[in-house]
């Protein structure tokens, strides 16, 4: 019966998450806002006329979506004040009053690592994200992020792929799935791990509720991994947030040649840690490790190719280069050089750019 007022609360009118909590300090609870008088409620200078007649209908009927929702199987509602809503949620300076969950409610108190980048990224931006996750969530971290396009997905595939649970924080209501062509992905999400929300049952993927999903993400992790970013983002946007609330800012570096380059470069000047291999990460959390770290810490790279001395790594640089050029300056054949650049690829040394251009990625 609880959770009924905590949610019809939440559904009134010019009624967001600053002034529920100005309310609680008044009345307590939410139950006790609709038990209180109409006088006293419009007393007390904290709502609109609208929200005031509102919370006099106390019409059920606006929850029941909810409600119905959370009879399902692997559905949950949680409110702040209940036994499993995640703590390192609850210390920042805004925390959802409640959390929607699709999955295991026990991973979201689990040690997080957010990981976050463009939508846009890079092939070297994907992959670095996708083996970042593996590695890190072998050694015991769960990985968060928000289900969008690029860095996100290859984040959450990553851990997925280890057989290590995930966390999608998404911007709509639970029912929804956004981008819709991550149906496949949500429920595998849902099924090792946790989709999250803090939006009721119906909303539509709406721009202004994205940066709001952006503090739940760095909220409930240690600390926010930024792949690849551009100046002006949302990811920048949780980089800021993860910052503001005392978390840990983590960079990778790239290519000043790569315009998603120039997000992680201005983090790392404002004092984020360059981060080159997971050892930078779990160093810097100070993690009491399931896995010891010197069985996941080899290089992200999928092969190893910098012990074996390369002449077109030579001949490379971070300007874009033909394969005819490299024939010219490396005086290898067409053949080697395609067999090398796959290698290289793979390896993350080396991205394709244009129609047959590469550079060095590091």
């Amino acid at each position: 019966m609880d959770l009924i007022y905590w949610l019809m609360l939440l559904k009134a009118p010019h009624l967001g998450v600053r002034t529920f909590y100005k309310a609680l300090k008044i009345f307590e609870t939410p139950e006790q806002v609709f038990l209180a008088s109409k006088a006293t409620r419009k007393e007390c200078g904290l709502f609109r006329q609208v929200t005031l007649d509102y919370l006099e209908q106390q019409d059920v009927s606006t929850v029941q979506a909810d409600l119905d929702w959370a009879e399902a199987e692997d559905c949950h509602i949680l409110t702040l004040v209940d036994e499993g809503y995640p703590q390192q949620l609850k210390t920042i300076a805004d925390p959802p009053p409640v959390l929607y969950i699709r999955g295991d409610i026990a991973c979201l108190s689990e040690p997080q690592l957010a990981i976050v980048g463009s939508r846009n990224p890079t092939p070297a931006g994907k992959q670095n994200a996708q083996q970042f996750a593996k590695a890190l969530s072998k050694v015991g971290l769960v990985i968060t992020s928000g289900m969008a396009s690029g860095i996100d997905a290859s984040a959450h595939i990553g851990a997925l792929e280890a057989g290590q649970l995930t966390i999608a924080v998404c911007g709509t209501g639970l029912d929804r799935i956004y981008p819709a062509k991550h149906k496949s992905l949500a429920h595998q999400i849902s099924t090792q791990g946790a989709l999250v929300s803090e939006f009721s049952i119906g909303t539509s993927p709406i721009a202004n509720n994205f940066p709001r999903r952006n503090r739940i993400i760095s909220g409930l992790s240690l600390g926010t991994l930024v792949v690849e970013a551009s100046i002006k983002s949302g990811t920048m946007i949780t980089a800021k947030l993860a910052a503001d609330q005392g978390k840990e800012v983590f960079a990778i570096p790239s290519s000043i040649h790569n315009p998603l380059s120039q997000g992680c470069h201005q983090l790392i000047k404002q004092g984020a840690k360059l981060v080159e291999n997971i050892e930078d990460i779990v160093e810097e959390l100070s993690l009491d490790l399931e896995v010891p770290l010197s069985d996941n810490n080899a290089p992200i790279y999928t092969k190893d190719v910098d012990n074996t001395p390369s002449v077109l790594l030579k001949c490379l640089s971070y300007e874009a280069m033909s394969i005819d050029e490299m024939v010219e300056k490396s005086e290898l054949s067409p053949q080697v050089i395609t067999q090398e650049l796959l290698l290289l690829e793979l390896a993350n040394r080396v991205t394709k750019v244009g129609g047959s251009g590469y550079l060095l990625t590091k």
